[in-house]
């Protein structure tokens, strides 16, 4: 009967309709460059939608053509080692074999309950060689010093070229020298086997372009980033040489969309990544680079590593409990989850359904660095042991249609995962007047590349807010965000009589897209010096006309420029 079972046909569909998906990322990533060159920067976001939704699309694709002609055979998972065994030989020659394991998972996960996954049915654990025993492609460029920094920047430029011209290369490339003279130490510009080394291809987002790399000398090595703009009606222009680790990983930041880029072996590439950026994780850098269901299965991986290695327990969140999530976290894991509640406060008008369709959404926008990526999962099972008393009793009190104990697990039906940070409200309490100031200053930035990215928070308070290991603020409470041009920004009309200001209630309607900014200051502040300094640093925030003037930028059909990093100023770019 085994023998009979179509095991490889099954394999072989399933692959095919991974080649598919690929095809079709590819095609929506190859065309980022013209994209660039031609200033489409509307259909560039429209492109990032697409190739992330393009992926459950193609599952839903696979499954359905798999149910079609294997019908009830399909359905015996108890057969299904046999195709992972088949699959496994299908895939063993591949340049992208470890996204095609994760592929594999997907289908069976499309077709089976979750309580049949088992290492045997699908890859668990991944049968591919790490990153440390795979042998180094070639996907770089190298360019030596020798002594003049001049001449090897128009190296570089001579190679990475695109269809429209440079605006000013010669300008470019001189403050770029200055650049990086500036950032490394002396010697090092001065060293006969300085190297820059660079990924052969360019990586797309928004509206930059990036050329990305090291530089490096026998003994030391810096990461490379350089950024080149194409403001509209002029052209390419080479915007600055990003040296420093921190900068570099923020361009890399779970706050950011995806970038596109023709990647060969994803997983050298990776690896490539991960030697100029140490501090990332491998599933960050895969989900940087749009393969974010393959950064998924990485950080699942890690997760069930970390757990069966440490005496880690899991523990509820730092921070004010939410009214619609229940956030809980791993001290030694540098992540949190967080569980739909069955009833949230009675202030909150959301139901269920609306939760998941904002933190969906969180996915295929724009995240300007302001936002944390999300990732979804169904059915994790830890086990019982893992959980320190008091969380499980409040996560069951909370969410019992989510949290359930079955014998000696815990099964939490629906849930995301999101990096853990310090919530700002939490933050501002033990920080230094410098401190604080810095992060309402970044606060009120946070709002406004927020807002210039087409996104209104809803709840804004400081609690809704963390601060990341760089000293960012990110936004990361999503159940009542929205498109900024579906809220209607209003001035409160002046009292009818003087018995309107002493009301309880407003002498005037309110429909349930309307905010009055000017309200916005009790509202955020309770501390009275907190409120007078974000006044000082941010006070446009209060004025119905600052959001109905970015309003009228994004419904004219502008992308708004927001940077990922600091940009120099530079007296001849004037």
């Amino acid at each position: 009967m085994a023998q009979q079972w179509p095991a490889t046909d099954i394999a072989q569909q399933i692959l095919a309709g991974f080649d598919d998906y690929r095809e079709h990322f590819r095609q929506i990533t190859d065309g980022a460059q013209a994209r660039f060159e031609q200033a489409q920067w509307q259909e560039a976001q429209q492109a990032s939608a697409a190739r992330i939704n393009l992926y459950e699309e193609k599952v839903g694709e696979v499954s359905d053509g798999l149910r079609q002609r294997f019908s009830a055979q399909l359905l015996d998972v108890t057969q299904w080692p046999l195709v992972k065994s088949a699959y496994i030989g299908l895939i063993d020659l591949r340049f992208d074999d470890e996204l095609a394991e994760t592929w594999f998972n997907s289908i069976f996960c499309s077709l089976f309950s979750h309580d049949l996954i088992s290492d045997g049915c699908m890859f668990i654990h991944t049968t591919r060689p790490s990153l440390h025993d795979r042998q180094r492609a070639a996907q770089t460029r190298r360019y030596r010093c020798e002594q003049n920094l001049g001449d090897m920047l128009q190296a570089i430029f001579a190679d990475y070229r695109f269809a429209v011209p440079f605006a000013d290369l010669p300008r470019d490339l001189a403050r770029l020298e200055r650049q990086l003279r500036a950032s490394l130490p002396d010697w090092v510009c001065k060293d006969p086997v300085l190297t820059v080394e660079l990924f052969s291809s360019v990586l797309y987002r928004n509206k930059g372009a990036y050329l990305v790399g090291r530089v490096f000398t026998q003994d030391e090595q810096w990461p490379l980033v350089i950024p080149l703009l194409h403001p509209e009606g002029q052209g390419i222009q080479v915007d600055a040489a990003i040296t420093d680790e921190a900068e570099v990983s923020i361009i890399f930041s779970f706050t950011r969309s995806y970038f596109m880029v023709d990647v060969a072996i994803p997983a050298e590439f990776v690896g490539f990544l991960k030697r100029i950026l140490p501090g990332k994780h491998i599933a960050e850098l895969y989900t940087s680079i749009g393969f974010y269901k393959h950064g998924k299965s990485e950080f699942y991986r890690a997760l069930i590593n970390h757990l069966a290695t440490t005496d880690d327990k899991f523990i509820m969140a730092p921070g004010v409990r939410g009214m619609v999530m229940s956030v809980f976290t791993l001290p030694g894991f540098n992540t949190v989850f967080k569980i739909i509640k069955d009833r949230f406060s009675h202030s909150k008008s959301v139901d269920r359904n609306t939760v998941i369709e904002k933190y969906r959404l969180v996915k295929s926008v724009d995240r300007v660095g302001r936002m944390a990526d999300t990732q979804e999962f169904a059915d994790f099972r830890f086990p019982l042991s893992k959980f320190e008393p008091e969380c499980l009793a409040e996560l069951l009190e909370v969410a019992p249609s989510t949290v359930v104990v079955e014998g000696h697990s815990v099964l939490v039906r629906h849930c995301w995962t999101e990096r853990r940070m310090t919530p700002l409200n939490l933050y501002v309490e033990n920080a230094s007047e410098t401190q604080v100031r810095e992060a309402l200053d970044d606060y009120g930035l946070a709002i406004k590349q927020l807002a210039a990215a087409n996104i209104f928070p809803g709840d804004m308070l400081l609690k809704n807010f963390g601060v990341t290991r760089h000293g960012r603020v990110v936004f990361y409470d999503y159940d009542e965000i929205c498109y900024l041009t579906e809220v209607n920004f209003r001035r409160i009309p002046p009292p009818r009589y003087p018995e309107d200001e002493m009301s309880s209630e407003p002498w005037y309607s309110v429909a349930p897209l309307d905010v009055f900014p000017e309200e916005f200051p009790p509202f955020l502040f309770a501390d009275i010096r907190q409120r007078r300094l974000f006044s000082q640093l941010h006070g446009d925030l209060y004025d119905a006309d600052y959001w109905k003037g970015l309003q009228a930028v994004i419904r004219a059909g502008k992308v708004i420029d927001v940077f990922p990093y600091r940009r120099r100023v530079d007296q001849d770019t004037q």
